[in-house]
């Protein structure tokens, strides 16, 4: 039986194994190939739905699509692969529980994606917050939420301006849109604690270059500057972090304050097992190199039997006239690039000729909060609601399978007719801390101590570990 390896179930990965048990319908079902898809995450995220989640705008659940649900012919392994060895034909499978061990392929698909670029910042990995998965989003949520609860019952003082004050760092897509919706959720949440005061709730958002938004054009970016500045947040151009010790923010420009809420969106790296643990070819950043059918290596040094897309993947752009160019790391092209893999792969199997993958952006745009965003097609900029709603309905007609669009539809219906569900479930986080509270024996003290005793930036510290394995 011939089986084909898919490392990652993101964008590109859960793409390429809905249309291969399509096309190879008839194979899998005699049993001559086999689909196994290796994930640690049993869903794919889609992560432009994140500053929503942020928001409470998209359930938390809506932006995540799971496997097994639109995955019937493929056998989901769940863990993470270590290491690509394609000499031996083999990947390394590190499990949830036990140890590693070996699973042979005849054919891989790299579609790893990327993981979030941290820098050795003093304090970061101690208090940050990253904002590339479903659960770093509903923590970011619950975090402000909470923070309001805590400072509404303080008097004026260092701690209530410590739980008021929110900073991000990065001023890419991810960050702007997730700075801009959780600075619309602070807002509508002022309508509810009437101890709390505007001026009080402060953002800041810090970007180490002099414009954010690098994918538009300089005049759209400094008009979502004037808009955020203009809903009293706090953009800091040129300006890098030094420090996040004790959850103090030191920039390099000399300022410095307490943050009750640090979120880091300051870009992606290349995944480790495709940077430093495989033999396949990859260039200077640590991304495999593919041709531009998506096969791994280049004209030159073709690997047989290896395919590669997705954020992890140097894909040449041949819709942009410029040499050496590749695709930018978004959803649209990896959703595109894993159909246009998975149908060449197909067709390098029964002998046919494949296809190279051109995709020419349909544009860019991002979200504000609730009726603001900002849209760029080449010369044309849209802002405002009519940008809001574009992205709106993009992305609600972008996210995979009908069922998770018509939930998503349906909780911006609901919140359109009643407002966002404001309820902090931070106790999530230590589910165990009721009962350990009512348990009669001599070291339940103990006990709850302990589940109590991990603070903020303990339970940040855990996060952070858990986005980098």
């Amino acid at each position: 039986m011939e089986r084909i390896v898919i490392v990652g179930g993101g964008y590109a990965g859960f793409t390429v194994a809905r249309e291969l048990e399509k096309h190879l319908r008839r194979e899998l079902r005699r049993g001559e190939v086999e689909l196994a898809l290796v994930d640690p995450r049993p869903y794919m995220t889609y992560q432009p739905f994140l500053p929503e989640v942020v928001a409470g705008s998209v359930e938390a659940r809506h932006a995540a699509v799971a496997h097994r649900r639109h995955l019937h012919r493929t056998r989901l392994v769940d863990g993470t692969v270590t290491r690509v060895d394609h000499a031996d034909r083999s990947v390394v499978v590190r499990p949830r529980s036990g140890s590693e061990y070996r699973l042979s392929y005849d054919t891989v698909v790299v579609t790893a994606g990327a993981v979030t670029r941290v820098f050795p910042v003093p304090g970061v990995a101690e208090h940050a917050i990253g904002m590339k998965h479903v659960e770093e989003a509903v923590a970011i949520r619950d975090r402000l939420l909470t923070s309001f609860d805590r400072a509404a019952s303080l008097p004026a003082g260092p701690e209530r301006e410590r739980l008021l004050t929110v900073t991000f760092v990065g001023g890419g897509f991810s960050g702007v849109e997730g700075f801009a919706e959780l600075l619309s959720l602070a807002h509508d949440l002022l309508r509810l604690y009437p101890e709390i005061d505007a001026p009080e709730v402060r953002f800041h958002l810090v970007e180490r270059n002099q414009r954010i938004l690098p994918e538009v054009t300089e005049r759209p970016g400094r008009w979502v500057v004037e808009q955020l500045e203009r809903r009293g947040a706090h953009v800091h151009l040129g300006a890098g972090l030094e420090s996040a010790e004790g959850g103090v923010v030191r920039l390099s420009t000399g300022e410095e304050f307490a943050s009750g809420l640090l979120v880091w969106t300051a870009g992606n790296a290349a995944n480790p097992v495709v940077a430093t643990h495989t033999d396949l070819p990859v260039d200077a950043r640590g991304y495999v190199v593919v041709r531009p059918d998506l096969r791994v290596g280049t004209d030159d040094a073709p690997v047989d039997d290896a395919w590669a897309a997705g954020d992890g993947a140097a894909v040449p752009d041949l819709a942009v006239p410029r040499p050496g160019a590749l695709t930018v790391p978004n959803a649209q092209h990896a959703v595109r690039q894993g159909r246009r893999l998975a149908r060449n792969l197909v067709a390098a199997r029964r002998g046919r000729p494949t296809h190279p993958y051109a995709h020419g952006s349909l544009g860019v745009v991002a979200t504000l909060g609730i009726g603001s965003g900002v849209f760029e097609y080449r010369r044309l900029v849209v802002r405002g609601a009519l940008a809001w709603l574009m992205h709106r309905g993009y992305h609600v007609l972008a996210i995979p399978t009908w069922e998770r669009k018509v939930r998503v539809l349906a909780v911006w219906f609901t919140a359109a007719l009643f407002g966002r569900d404001v309820v902090s479930l931070t106790a999530v986080q230590r589910p165990r801390e009721a009962f350990v509270a009512g348990v009669p024996r001599a070291d339940a003290a103990a006990e709850l101590s302990t589940a109590v005793g991990q603070d903020d930036a303990g339970t940040t510290a855990e996060a952070t570990r858990t986005r980098v394995a």
